[in-house]
């Protein structure tokens, strides 16, 4: 099932957009949104896979507010001016519908995300990172499950890794550049010099420190900015 929202400042477009996803089966409308600023607050509260789009609307332009997604679901653009194509396919808009539209070629676009969407979840899963890494404890390895990992810190060529449950930390020979070349990928993010820490675990900041339940570590200036930006997605 793909989540989809409907953008048109034009409500009998968006009557007949919401009336054709509910005839396709693998479509769930979340909201329609008469503009930008509506549907940026849909994605900010919204699971959404899918956008329909219109191009020409007040304030920002369709166009205009694609460009302002660092990840943007797909999207298919629905409009009435052609000479917009080309700049939309350069934006890797799945389709481009122009009104006014039958449901056959409305159906058509909805198959593309469709497949797309089949596409990119079985080559996520193909791609999927084991949630456990071998770090060296003396002479033994010693497999940490990333998901129980609280923070990291670092101390010259050692690093101490702390765990949910357990009292002392893993102590193994690697720098804390070496361990975040590891958990490149994972849901981690430095926040001083000396700490990473799993975001995920993340309680609350506080001016600059981070708080993981009662633990507090130091948030250095030079991170701040990315630690708060990341936190607020």
């Amino acid at each position: 099932m793909l989540n989809c929202i409907a953008v048109d400042d034009e409500k009998l477009v968006l009557d007949l957009l919401e009336d054709n996803i509910r005839k396709i089966p693998f479509l769930s409308l979340a909201a329609r949104c008469k503009n930008a600023m509506e549907a940026a607050e849909v994605l900010h509260t919204e699971k959404v896979d899918l956008i329909f789009l219109d191009i020409q609307m007040p304030g920002i332009s369709g166009l205009q507010f694609l460009k302002t997604l660092s990840n943007p679901p797909m999207i298919i653009l629905v409009t009435a001016y052609s000479e917009y194509a080309i700049e939309g396919f350069n934006l890797n808009v799945v389709d481009y519908l122009l009104k006014p539209f039958s449901f056959e070629r409305f159906l058509k676009a909805c198959n593309k995300a469709h497949e797309f969407h089949n596409l990119r979840t079985s080559n996520s899963k193909d791609t999927e990172l084991p949630d456990y890494l071998f770090v060296w404890v003396t002479y033994n390895l010693t497999k940490i499950s990333i998901p129980d990992i609280l923070y990291i810190e670092g101390m010259k060529d050692y690093v101490k890794i702390f765990l949910k449950n357990e009292k002392r930390p893993v102590i193994t020979k690697l720098n804390l550049k070496a361990i975040e070349e590891k958990l490149k990928g994972y849901h981690f993010v430095r926040i001083h010099r000396s700490y990473v820490v799993s975001v995920d675990k993340i309680t609350s900041v506080k001016r600059d420190l981070i708080c993981i339940g009662d633990i507090e570590l130091p948030l250095s200036d030079n991170y701040k900015a990315e630690v708060i930006k990341l936190l607020q997605r």
